[in-house]
């Protein structure tokens, strides 16, 4: 049985409007739901960002499904005969690259990211761009575009500061000597938070600490109202959070580095 339509009977022209039409409606997707999920409300952000991947996914296997019985005249035994092939040929030539796409489909269903998510992968720490069907591009602070492969899933451990909430925790240290007012410094260091014009009201502020040999090591912990803003969210904290303890008497602890032996 014939397994290939013979080139007369294969409209080509029909394929390059598939490729075409769906090549321009992927560039549409990555294009417009980013642009209104910046310039949109930030609960929509999110979902926005999110849709992104679904949908180019749902597009390309569209285009395939439309494709194949152009080509191909699909019967139960063709259809075989190709499936076995395909995983023959792309098992061993692109091991790698399959393993990140299934992992890619496996990061669709389980979602240990999304885009516009907060994670950390590796060293690298930055929010997630774009999720495509191979890899993810992370932003970092520093303005780097760094792309992560799917395929880590399978071997290094991903850490989701927000998980697709709309906000996450920050955390501003200070390390204290310690002859000072405990109950002082942690009131002064809430008020801190609460004062910031970063900070997102509908979350608590909280201040942990606990003692070292060398003195207190304070924690404050808060939530920004943008997620954008959280470095300087933290910044703000701890050079305010330094002058309400200088101003309350207490002395910040300074690390001892060991001296050069001679």
């Amino acid at each position: 049985m014939q397994l290939v339509h013979s080139l007369q009977d294969i409209r080509f022209w029909e394929i390059g409007l598939i490729v075409a039409g769906t090549w321009a409606a992927i560039w549409l997707v990555r294009s417009t739901l980013p642009y209104l999920a910046e310039r949109g409300p930030s609960r929509l952000r999110l979902y926005l960002l999110a849709a992104v991947p679904i949908a180019r996914l749902l597009l390309m296997v569209l285009a395939i499904v439309w494709i194949v019985p152009i080509v191909f005249n699909i019967t139960l035994q063709n259809f075989l005969v190709i499936a076995g092939a395909a995983s023959v040929a792309i098992g061993f030539a692109f091991k790698d690259y399959v393993s990140s796409l299934i992992a890619g489909v496996v990061a669709l269903v389980e979602r240990p990211y999304r885009p516009g998510d907060w994670v950390k992968v590796g060293s690298d720490y930055g929010e997630v761009r774009n999720v495509g069907l191979r890899a993810i591009l992370l932003q970092t602070p520093d303005d780097n575009a760094v792309t992560v492969p799917h395929s880590t899933i399978w071997t290094d451990r991903i850490t989701n500061a927000n998980d697709g909430a709309e906000t996450l925790q920050c955390v501003a240290d200070f390390y204290l000597l310690p002859r000072h007012d405990g109950a002082l410094v942690r009131a002064l260091l809430k008020d801190v938070a609460l004062t910031s014009p970063f900070l997102n009201y509908g979350k608590s502020v909280r201040v942990v600490l606990h003692e070292e040999p060398w003195g207190t090591h304070y924690k404050l912990r808060a939530y920004p109202f943008d997620m954008r803003d959280q470095f300087a969210f933290v910044s703000d904290l701890t050079v305010r959070g330094k002058l309400a303890i200088a101003d309350a008497g207490a002395m910040e602890a300074v690390a001892l580095t060991p001296s050069p032996t001679t």
